[in-house]
């Protein structure tokens, strides 16, 4: 998230701001890093809130604020079919691994486990599936043989705050939104 809007307030990705942060969690580290860089942050409770509820709060408050795209940033949930359909072909994510292989949660160990010699990051548009949309950009990374997953996670990552940007940039400069 930091580095989306860190690249749109530099002018990296043009013509663009970042209406809105939205988190479920107060605590949230990105929260404060939005509030820091200017960025309103919003928390919308999910607890004890079914998807389709919770989610909905979430698409009124982006629509509300003109949100044209939903980037996706540390999400860890599926999203409701209903909150899809708002936003078509406009909610992307960034997942670590090259997709479609090593779809869900622990991408880096599930990678490890499959001996691949390579791995990366994939940003994507979502769908009603998990890490199921077009492929929007992905990096490589090698996998080293004394890699652990907080080793392969570390370069992973490298890799996907310039992916997510790249793959932003190119979304709004209308090379494929």
């Amino acid at each position: 998230m930091t580095a989306l809007v860190d690249a749109v307030q530099s002018g990296e990705i043009p013509d663009s701001q970042v209406a809105v942060v939205i988190s479920d969690k107060t605590d949230a580290a990105g929260m404060a890093k939005a509030k820091e860089r200017g960025v309103e942050a919003l928390v919308i409770e999910r607890a004890g809130r079914k998807r389709a509820e919770h989610d909905a709060e979430i698409a009124a408050e982006l629509k509300k604020r003109g949100v044209e795209l939903v980037c996706l940033a540390g999400y860890m949930r599926l999203l409701s079919p209903e909150f899809i359909h708002a936003f078509p072909d406009r909610i992307v994510n960034i997942h670590p691994s090259l997709l479609p292989a090593f779809k869900g949660l622990d991408a880096q160990a599930q990678a490890l486990a499959a001996g691949v010699a390579v791995s990366g990051c994939t940003v994507h548009f979502v769908d009603e599936h998990l890490d199921n949309g077009d492929i929007i950009l992905q990096r490589e990374v090698p996998v080293l043989p004394d890699d652990t997953v907080e080793t392969l996670s570390a370069r992973i990552l490298e890799q996907e705050h310039e992916a997510y940007v790249d793959a932003i940039r190119k979304l709004v400069s209308g090379n494929g939104l």
